[in-house]
């Protein structure tokens, strides 16, 4: 992913049970802002959704996209845009996820393109702003 945008946050729990909750992709809702609903379209032959469509709320991006998911164990997951929507152009991302004392380290990748035209610096303050709020609703709903 290039010109992309990453933060971390440490996580009281471990890997499998962060992932359980990064997987379960129709919870997103409830703990992610900015994402109105998610509907699993195809699940892997690991149990894990392979492909999903969501439908996005996040200030002046609103929209339905679809994304494929490629998971890496309870080390991490990538997502890649398959289908566009009217806003969102491209999208691709990850979670990798690290052990750590007393924890788990988990970093989100994030790079998003839109049809609404952005310098680099406030398109990358956007994408942190999303990283920040997905990472801390993902804390709070992984550590409870």
């Amino acid at each position: 992913m290039a010109d992309r945008t990453s933060s971390n946050i440490m996580i009281k729990a471990a890997r499998p049970e962060i992932t359980a909750v990064i997987a379960d992709l129709e919870g997103y809702p409830d703990w992610a802002g900015g994402i109105r609903s998610i509907e699993v379209l195809e699940m892997g032959d690991d149990g894990r959704p392979a492909k999903a469509r969501m439908t996005l709320d996040a200030g002046p991006i609103k929209d339905t996209i679809a994304l494929s998911y490629e998971w890496d164990g309870d080390e991490g997951v990538r997502w890649i845009l398959v289908e566009p929507g009217s806003v969102v152009t491209s999208l691709n991302g990850s979670y990798r996820l690290a052990d750590r004392d007393g924890g788990t380290q988990v970093t989100y990748e994030l790079s998003v393109d839109s049809r609404i035209p952005m310098i680099g610096l406030v398109k990358r303050k956007g994408e942190k702003m999303i990283i920040d709020s997905a990472l801390k609703g993902l804390k709070r709903h992984a550590e409870r």
